[in-house]
C-alpha cells in the first residue's frame, strides 16, 4: 500500500447533516461504506427491494445454470450474517478498504481491510480513566498508546488473532488496530477498529486509523458552516 499517509483525501458525506448523529469522523480515500441498514433490512421492506435492484446486474451476469447463482446467494447470506454479528456487537458503521501494495514501487496486489465504528455502554467515569480501562481490562492488547486527541483522551492498541476454525475464514493472523474514544458524557465508548490480514503493513494501517481518530468529533463540526435541516 502507499507509504504516503500525510495527505489523506476526504469527501463530505450526506450523513454529516444527520440530525440524530452523535459522532462525526472522516473516512479515508480507498474505503467504501457498507450500508448496514440496507443489507440487514427486514424482508419486503423498501430497503430490501433497493438491494435486490442493485444486485440484479450481478446475478444477471452470472454464468448460466443454478450453481453459480446459488453460490452468489450463499456468499451474500454469509456476508449478511457477519454484518448482523457486527451490529449485535454495537457496530454502527462499516467500510471496506482496498489499497494497492506499492511499497518500494513494486505496484503489488490489492490489500483488503475493514474499518468499523462501534459503541459500547460503560460505567460513568472520566474520559481519561475510560480510555485506560478500555485496554487494561482486555487481554491481548499490545503496543498501547495513550493520546490526547481534539475530541479528548483516547487509547490506541493492537491485537492479533486467529479466526476460529468454524468461521470459514483463512487460517492466517488477523491484525486489529483499535482506537478507544470515550464520549465526554462519560457513559459511552466509541471504538474505531481497522482490521486486516496484512500484518506486515501494521505501521501503515496504524497511521490510517490515527488519521481517522484525529478527526473524530462529538460536536457537530459543521454546525456553524452548514445549517442542520429543520
Amino acid at each position: 500500500m502507499s507509504s504516503d499517509t500525510s495527505s489523506p483525501c476526504f469527501t463530505l458525506h450526506e450523513s454529516a447533516q444527520d440530525p440524530d448523529a452523535d459522532i462525526w469522523f472522516a473516512e479515508p480515500a480507498g474505503f467504501t461504506t457498507i450500508p448496514l441498514d440496507v443489507f440487514l433490512a427486514p424482508q419486503d421492506s423498501p430497503a430490501t427491494e433497493k438491494l435486490r435492484t442493485a444486485l440484479a446486474p450481478l446475478f444477471d451476469a452470472a454464468p448460466d445454470g443454478t450453481a453459480a447463482r446459488q453460490q452468489l446467494i450463499a456468499q451474500l447470506s454469509a456476508g449478511q450474517q457477519i454484518l448482523a454479528a457486527l451490529r449485535e456487537a454495537g457496530t454502527v458503521h462499516c467500510s471496506v478498504g482496498l489499497h494497492r501494495d506499492d511499497v518500494g514501487g513494486t505496484g503489488g496486489p490489492l490489500l483488503l481491510s475493514l474499518l468499523t465504528l462501534a459503541w459500547r455502554d460503560i460505567t460513568l467515569a472520566p474520559p481519561a480513566i475510560t480510555a485506560a480501562r478500555a485496554v487494561a481490562s482486555s487481554e491481548g492488547h499490545t503496543r498501547v498508546e495513550y493520546v490526547e486527541l481534539p475530541c479528548g483522551p483516547a487509547s490506541v492498541s493492537e491485537t492479533v488473532r486467529m479466526p476460529s476454525l468454524g468461521s470459514g475464514l483463512p487460517q492466517q493472523p488477523l491484525l486489529q488496530i483499535h482506537a478507544h474514544l470515550p464520549h465526554p458524557a462519560g457513559r459511552r465508548l466509541a471504538i474505531l477498529t481497522l482490521a486486516t490480514a496484512e500484518v506486515a503493513r501494521r505501521e501503515h494501517y496504524r497511521a490510517i486509523l490515527g488519521q481517522v481518530a484525529e478527526l473524530v468529533s462529538f460536536d457537530d463540526p459543521l454546525a456553524d458552516v452548514i445549517p442542520r435541516p429543520a
